[in-house]
């Protein structure tokens, strides 16, 4: 007996320093992440400065100053985004937290650096002081600072909020009547057939949604729906949506309708991309729903069959080709923007996710410089991308295949290719 206890000591003083170990370098790990996280934030807000200070000699004069400003520090951060291969967005947005967390508040900045918070920390608070006004920041840095060096980042996401409420300076109701002007629907595409849809609204309008999300979900159920709460609360807000279902409809009739059923009231302009071995029934490779991507052959069929309208477009099987067609005109016909449009999928600069039927149609070489009008020439540009390509510094090379060289001001290569076929 004395023997299993000792050795059952043993063990747990084992465990108990492996554990220190671990511990221990887990959290020399997590110190040396915040520390590189305050140098990256240092750098951004260092470049910022810089593309701010060469605007006037970086963009040409034919802008007006503001926007010479704003041209030179999306240049800088288009070559960031592309060296790290990030998005723009993703960029723009880290430095303008960067240039908020050492301009205005270097004591988080401080403890960044010394690992007392996380990146995350850090986030938080810089994202609660954006909307401070000036005269209420020295306090509420002060007060939720300590806050964040002793507690969970979920937790001070909390205590920060109520802070900022407490300390802010401008009436609740003056902030609620601004950022009422940043409503908006948001599409986010998911996998396998799946996306989210963001709504960003008023308080009591979420919470009213939610409520008859939940009331027509409750009452379906009550009626014998087997489906899980979760499934009936989304097919509930799709019915509100997209077949004017509320609770109170649902009092006569309380089983809310299928998915498939709410599908019949989407009336769309459908264009399938559908391989050639597909069509003739020996393939049951996916179609594909302009804006998403790849869907199954059932879900495109129920949507045909509602659209006034179809483009139905081939590709080649191997290689997802579309044949070249050339016009000896600088306007672009319907045809070949089609065909560009289906090549690129999205904007052609690295990173760019803007989606092609929303940018601007290209030519590489310019049309007054002997540029023709055709697939080898053409490609598909938002309009940011379409004007920094001609900013001092940057380059465009368009390649066979569609294939697009790209030259950043500080003289790096990247290289984007043509939206490969789905399939």
């Amino acid at each position: 007996m004395t023997e299993t206890i000792t050795s059952a000591v043993r063990a747990g003083d084992a465990y108990a320093a492996q554990l220190a170990e671990f511990s221990d370098e887990y959290a020399e790990i997590c110190r040396q992440q915040a520390v590189l996280a305050a140098r990256a934030a240092r750098l951004l807000a260092r470049s910022a400065a810089y593309a701010d200070a060469l605007a006037d000699s970086v963009v040409p004069a034919v802008y007006p100053p503001a926007e010479r400003q704003a041209l030179s520090r999306r240049s800088t951060c288009a070559a960031l985004a592309m060296a790290t291969r990030r998005s723009e967005q993703t960029v723009q947005r880290a430095t303008n937290d960067a240039e908020r967390l050492v301009n205005e508040a270097p004591a988080v900045l401080a403890s960044l650096e010394a690992g007392r918070i996380s990146a995350r920390h850090a986030q938080t608070i810089t994202d609660q002081l954006r909307d401070v006004p000036t005269a209420g920041r020295a306090a509420f840095l002060d007060a939720v600072l300590p806050v964040a060096e002793a507690t969970t980042n979920a937790n001070l996401r909390k205590r920060a909020r109520v802070l900022r409420e407490r300390l802010h300076p401008e009436s609740i109701t003056a902030r609620a009547r601004r950022s009422e002007a940043d409503r908006r629907v948001e599409f986010e595409p998911a996998a396998d057939g799946m996306a989210w849809v963001h709504l960003f609204t008023t308080a009591p309008i979420a919470q009213g949604i939610i409520e008859r999300v939940e009331a027509a979900a409750a009452e379906s159920r009550r009626a014998g729906d087997t489906r899980t709460c979760a499934q009936l609360q989304a097919d509930a807000l799709a019915a509100l949506a997209l077949t004017g279902v509320t609770p109170d409809d649902v009092a006569s009739s309380p089983v809310l309708p299928h998915p498939i059923e709410v599908q019949e009231h989407i009336t769309p302009t459908v264009q399938i991309t559908v391989p050639a071995l597909s069509l003739a029934g020996v393939s049951d490779a996916p179609a594909t729903l302009d804006g998403y991507g790849p869907i199954d052959p059932e879900t495109a069929a129920r949507l045909a069959v509602n659209a006034p309208g179809m483009t139905r477009i081939l590709v080649q099987p191997e290689t997802g080709a579309v044949l070249s067609v050339s016009r000896d005109q600088y306007r672009v016909p319907a045809d070949l923007q089609r065909a560009v449009r289906l090549r690129d999928g999205t904007c052609r600069a690295p990173g760019c996710g803007r989606r092609a039927r929303a940018c601007d149609l290209d030519h590489s070489v310019a049309w007054q410089d002997g540029g023709t009008t055709d697939v080898g020439n053409l490609a598909c540009l938002c309009r940011h991308h379409h004007r920094m390509k001609h900013l001092p510094g940057w380059d465009l090379d368009h390649q066979p295949g569609g294939v697009l060289d790209w030259t950043t001001p500080d003289g790096k290569r990247h290289r984007t290719e043509p939206d490969p076929a789905p399939f």
